[in-house]
């Protein structure tokens, strides 16, 4: 297994050279730099680096100001990453709302959304930025839905739109469905073009195909991304996305960076601000909220973000911690067989924080 490693305080000053001399050579935008430099203990990340060989994880980065102080496993390998393809459509969606092609106050009346069980006046009455908030009320079958999500879908027309939050992904491929009618181009094309050829990321080269997702013995895409249709539920797909961990630590970067990428603004950010200010509180005990397809851990008393952040499966996260610069990525490979607790994720982030000097 392919490993960054960790380096002992004896070699900092050797470092200090070589992050001032050189740029990594798999990928110009990402740097190294020692992990006492930023702040953190090489010892404890060893220390890290030991659990997740036990854990199941199949690669892992953090970025402290932008420069890698911990790398594991082969980061450039493209995997699938589940749901954290929800708030890589938040950039998308909102470069077109600065571009004048989205207008989140819209209807889905008014943009003659329908599906195949039909919407009622009311769910017709839920906005775009409902369907961001996860808020639109609409409770129709979608693509992709888990097993947890058909158990916990709740009856149709129960909630008014922007009422109550409820994780669903007819609203999250519903907005890609708007996303690409108003901008008439792909999800994949858009993401090439607007973000990941802009911040230079490596591996994502935005092909994409489309399968048959009622297939049960259909195989997984090799590509960046596919639709998966399932028809017998909704006429929206899901998007999905395979990308390496290198190339989504840049579009964490991206967001810590508030949009703005070699002195060029690429998202708004005030649509940043807009989507890590919490929508909703989901869990008050732990303190979780939701702003707009980002997930949001707050302090103790609501009013700020420690973090924001999407997970995949429970196991797959990327978070972005603004005081403390950093951007993490953990993958598990999903495409193959694996053995991963998901208790093993928090275990993961309190090695993390430990690593802090103080």
């Amino acid at each position: 297994m392919k490993r960054y490693k960790i380096i002992n305080i004896a070699m900092i000053m050797s470092l200090i050279l070589m992050t001032i001399s050189c740029s990594d050579s798999l990928n110009s935008n990402l740097k190294y730099s020692a992990p006492e430099l930023k702040g953190y203990s090489s010892q404890k990340l060893d220390t890290l680096s030991d659990f997740l060989d036990k854990s199941g994880t199949s690669s892992m980065i953090i970025l402290v100001d932008g420069d890698v102080i911990f790398e594991y496993g082969n980061t450039t390998k493209k995997h699938l990453i589940h749901s954290i393809r929800k708030c890589l459509l938040n950039s998308l969606i909102g470069i077109a709302v600065e571009q004048g092609k989205i207008d989140t106050s819209m209807t889905l009346k008014e943009l003659n959304i329908q599906d195949i069980d039909t919407l009622s006046a009311t769910e017709q009455n839920a906005r775009i930025a409902d369907l961001l908030k996860s808020k639109s009320g609409i409770y129709h079958p979608a693509a992709a839905m888990s097993q947890g999500m058909i158990n916990s879908l709740p009856k149709r027309n129960s909630d008014k739109p922007g009422t109550y939050y409820y994780y669903n992904n007819w609203d999250f491929n519903t907005l890609g469905a708007i996303l690409e009618e108003k901008t008439v181009e792909s999800i994949y094309e858009l993401f090439l073009k607007e973000i990941a050829n802009p911040i230079g990321m490596s591996e994502y080269k935005g092909e994409y195909v489309v399968i048959d997702g009622d297939d049960e013995n259909v195989e997984m895409p090799k590509v960046d991304g596919f639709y998966q249709y399932e028809k017998s539920k909704s006429k929206y797909p899901a998007y999905h996305f395979r990308m390496s961990t290198r190339d989504l630590a840049l579009y964490g970067q991206l967001y810590l960076n508030n949009g703005k990428w070699n002195n060029k603004q690429i998202i708004s950010e005030s649509w940043i601000k807009s989507s890590t200010t919490p929508t909703s509180i989901y869990n008050e005990k732990y303190n979780l909220g939701y702003g707009m397809l980002w997930k949001l851990r707050l302090t103790d008393d609501k009013k700020d973000i420690v973090s924001f952040y999407h997970t995949g499966v429970g196991i797959h996260m990327l978070a972005i911690y603004p005081d403390y610069k950093m951007v993490l990525v953990h993958r598990v490979d999903t495409e193959n067989d694996y053995d991963y607790e998901k208790n093993n994720i928090y275990k993961m982030l309190g090695l993390v924080m430990n690593s802090k000097i103080e």
